[in-house]
């Protein structure tokens, strides 16, 4: 039984197809192969087209989280409650006190600082739980915005998602996060300090809630500029002399309109917004009286409110001038219909920003305007990030 099997198989085996010599089967076994290696490379190569549009829509959503705790650190501020958590803890902080002993625990602690023993004294525990929600919020949506940066740049990273030039990218936006975090509590730090020969009510240093606005800022800013030139496809348009001169002054805008939404950094920490409630001219002057005031000059564009008020209601006039400059110049170009877009948008928010800001002014600072015009300094910066992003895709 086992012979005539025998033969068999030789006997197939001896009159497959051959070609020069090669059995055909062989040869289609290496032609799948090379087609293989022909396609496979091609499909699975990253990064590529598909993944830069994952990656940009990552960067913005996240530069979306900066908005959102951005704004969140406004509120804090105008409402007086990030002085309300004394202690700094990354992992224990994560939870809110749960019971009345816990609370009062914290409460007690919360009135051996300055700010209790000479603004609050009177505070009840209630009113005291109201603000420490607030900064518990603000702190914890920090750690989100870390988490956001940090877990996902790992995939990717695993993924071959990135170039080299990107990998340092994300490298330097998750470091400014980490920044971002440990500078939070040095600026809060400045605001718990006994100062003895300071009547003034307690608040974190201008110079420390700048350096903390303004690295958000610029975390914002990064990442959104970062992700839009991921995922905005290019668009034709001939080169030409007022091009160049375009992104040069979209360029220069873009500087002020930062500049200026820095500036109210200082606003907000002297509360400099509650002196000189009129516009346009201070106290019917246009330049006030004190506005040089402190000794050395220097001082006055830090320390003295009613020079810091003015400073920002140069800058943002000047905003604005420069931004109705550049749209006016755009019109002598023939650009894509997105670029039009920006840069009408950019126009549009620009005189709202400057009609909420002359509103938070003349009534006094309310809180939900001065947390809107603080918003709508976002959003100007968003428009101006968004017109150099749409300028700069533009193929020559």
């Amino acid at each position: 039984m086992f012979l005539p099997f025998l033969r068999t198989v030789v006997s197939r085996q001896c009159c497959r197809p051959t070609l020069k010599g090669i059995p055909l089967q062989r040869l289609l076994q290496r032609g799948r192969s090379s087609v293989t290696a022909q396609v496979l490379p091609t499909a699975a190569s990253v990064p590529n087209a598909a993944t830069n549009r994952i990656v940009g829509r990552w960067l913005v959503g996240c530069s979306g989280l900066v908005v959102g705790a951005v704004v969140l650190g406004g509120v804090t501020r105008l409402t007086e409650s990030g002085l309300s958590m004394v202690d700094w803890h990354l992992v224990k902080e994560m939870k809110p006190p749960q019971t009345n002993a816990e609370w009062e625990a914290e409460f007690q602690k919360y009135q051996q600082y300055p700010e209790f023993k000479i603004l609050n004294h009177d505070m009840t525990l209630s009113e005291f739980k109201a603000i420490f929600y607030m900064e518990w919020g603000h702190r914890m949506w920090g750690r989100l915005v870390g988490l956001a940066y940090i877990l996902p740049m790992v995939y990717f990273w695993r993924r071959g998602y990135f170039t080299r030039s990107m990998k340092g990218c994300v490298l330097g936006l998750s470091g400014l996060v980490t920044f971002q975090g440990l500078l939070g509590w040095y600026m809060v730090k400045s605001g718990l300090e006994d100062k003895p020969e300071s009547y003034d009510v307690p608040r974190v240093s201008q110079y420390r809630l700048a350096a903390h606005l303004g690295s958000a800022l610029l975390l914002y800013c990064a990442s959104l500029w970062t992700g839009l030139s991921l995922m905005l496809p290019a668009q034709k348009l001939p080169d030409s002399r007022h091009l160049t001169t375009l992104r040069r002054l979209a360029r220069g805008t873009g500087g002020l309109v930062f500049l200026t939404a820095l500036s109210g950094a200082f606003v907000a920490g002297l509360d400099a917004g509650l002196v000189y409630n009129s516009f346009p001219k201070m106290a019917d002057r246009w330049i006030p009286d004190d506005l040089l005031a402190f000794s050395p000059t220097l001082r006055n564009f830090f320390e003295n409110p009613t020079t810091v008020q003015f400073d920002h209601r140069v800058l943002g006039i000047a905003t604005v001038t420069a931004i109705t400059g550049l749209y006016l110049f755009s019109r002598k170009l023939l650009l894509p219909r997105r670029a039009k877009m920006a840069l009408s948008c950019l126009l549009a928010v620009a005189y709202a920003q400057v009609g909420l800001g002359i509103s938070t002014l003349l009534l006094y600072v309310p809180t939900p305007l001065a947390v809107t015009h603080q918003s709508g300094s976002l959003a100007l910066l968003t428009l101006a990030i968004w017109v150099l992003a749409e300028l700069r895709r533009v193929v020559k």
